[in-house]
């Protein structure tokens, strides 16, 4: 029988995401957040090729973000509520981390892994701040996926692409449970 870390298991067993728009103030200071970070680069990584980065996200930066989500949506004719909803995660938060992937040339590891391995940490860095006492939650929303957006409010390149973005914060109020898959329904036992 193996060693078993049950305080992680029992972690893993009960992690929940906290709702973005409940994560309020402290936010990990810098230190706590490389802290974050660090556990999160140790996500699987075939060819250890890193094929992702972290943006920063502080207050004055969600707040750019927030004003430029805004003028995108209007530009790309969006109704005013898909519009709203796309500036908020930025409007009212007060710490965030882009996730992005960064795909590499390889003649081993297909982009389909490099982009496995960017979801992959996106959850190793929502796991580590729940982990840490903090809230989180992991979003993307249109903004993420618009182009001018991620070039223009974060810089990305055009072989760059946000994985997620990755909201901390004092936990608000803690939700409620929600219904989990069914287990037996999802998974087929092969013995030959």
């Amino acid at each position: 029988m193996p060693d078993k870390n049950q305080a992680a298991l029992d972690f893993l067993l009960t992690r929940r995401s906290r709702p973005q728009k409940t994560l309020g103030l402290p936010v990990p200071d810098r230190a706590e957040l490389e802290l974050l970070l660090t556990a999160a680069a140790r996500t699987p990584d075939h060819g250890k090729l890193e094929p992702w980065r972290f943006i920063v996200l502080e207050k004055p930066a969600l707040t750019r973000l927030a004003a430029l989500a805004q003028v995108r949506g209007a530009a790309l004719g969006l109704e005013i509520e898909q519009i709203n909803k796309g500036a908020a995660q930025f409007a009212t938060g007060n710490l965030a981390v882009a996730v992005v992937e960064v795909q590499k040339p390889s003649p081993k590891v297909p982009a389909i892994e490099q982009t496995y391995s960017a979801g992959a940490v996106c959850l190793a860095l929502l796991n580590a701040g729940l982990a840490a006492g903090w809230g989180a939650n992991w979003l993307s929303g249109w903004p993420s996926h618009d182009r001018e957006f991620v070039q223009g409010g974060l810089g990305l390149q055009a072989h760059e692409r946000v994985a997620g973005i990755i909201h901390l914060g004092r936990e608000g109020s803690a939700p409620p449970e929600r219904p989990r898959p069914d287990v037996d329904a999802i998974t087929t036992w092969m013995d030959a």
